[in-house]
């Protein structure tokens, strides 16, 4: 049983970045919708913290599927991760530069495969810099490593377990979409979906997790702000991204068992069968 903090500060980062165990690894990643002028692995590239790897969820997911970043196999996850020097017996510490868009998907990744030994920076890369911490910009030599997958498939729901959760109510289901998003006042960002959600969900914007300075709310904070009735938790959002960034809250808060729903609103939205729930919670 996974207990603790799934975070780290970057003074503690600073202090363990040469330990040998240590891979650090950088999340960034911009959704369509964004509109950046430059993508995560150009981000990465300009700077980062010494010796990570950059982690690109739109390359490392699975085929034969119109859905966005959903998780690959674990013969091709394990593939990849070694190519970049992630395996066994490494504590990895994943950040971002885009507030928590990616890492904490990066991280439940990670955990879904096995591997405990996974924190994520808070307050990401910005933290980082205002600890005085160094960036370069070259590539680091990744040293191929065996990963080992362990499959935990309760903390990844898909849709037929959705549609029998919203059915029986046998579980919290917790969306990380913006409060205009979930009761369909705002639009989608993803064109031909209507906005609105699952029955019986409840709505915690991510955006409602940090602090002013982009760390993650204390555990006590967390503990007031999200639902705990008893029952199994799974969260959701428009893509599977966000809906890791409650997974982690809700870890920080002590309860490491939540499941995402990995194709989340995107999946569910897709066909007009489903229920479809406007207003508030």
């Amino acid at each position: 049983m996974e207990t603790g903090d799934p975070l780290v500060s970057a003074e503690w980062l600073k202090e363990h970045l040469s330990a040998p165990d240590i891979r650090v690894v950088d999340a960034t990643w911009y959704a369509s919708f964004q509109n950046s002028d430059r993508t995560g692995r150009e981000a990465w590239a300009q700077g980062h913290i010494p010796g990570a790897v950059h982690f690109d969820i739109d390359a490392i997911k699975a085929g034969g599927t119109d859905l966005p970043h959903m998780l690959p196999d674990p013969i091709m996850f394990s593939s990849r991760v070694r190519k970049l020097g992630i395996g066994d017996g490494n504590r990895v510490i994943v950040y971002d530069q885009n507030g928590y868009c990616a890492a904490p998907r990066v991280w439940w990744m990670l955990r879904v495969m096995g591997h405990n030994d996974v924190f994520v920076l808070d307050g990401g890369m910005k933290a980082w810099v205002d600890a005085g911490g160094e960036l370069e910009d070259l590539p680091p030599v990744a040293v191929e490593r065996h990963f080992t997958p362990r499959v935990r498939s309760d903390l990844v729901k898909d849709v037929g377990q959705m549609l029998a959760v919203c059915e029986s109510g046998a579980c919290t289901i917790v969306d990380a979409r913006p409060a205009g998003r979930f009761t369909g006042e705002a639009p989608e960002p993803r064109e031909g979906l209507p906005s609105g959600h699952m029955p019986g969900a409840a709505n915690v914007p991510a955006s409602t997790l940090t602090n002013e300075d982009g760390t993650i709310k204390s555990a006590e904070a967390l503990k007031a702000i999200l639902p705990s009735d008893g029952r199994p938790v799974i969260t959701t959002c428009g893509s599977g991204v966000t809906a890791a960034t409650l997974a982690l809250a809700y870890a920080r808060a002590g309860n490491w068992d939540v499941a995402v729903y990995d194709g989340s609103w995107t999946e569910w939205a897709s066909d007009p069968s489903r229920p479809v729930v406007t207003g508030a919670a």
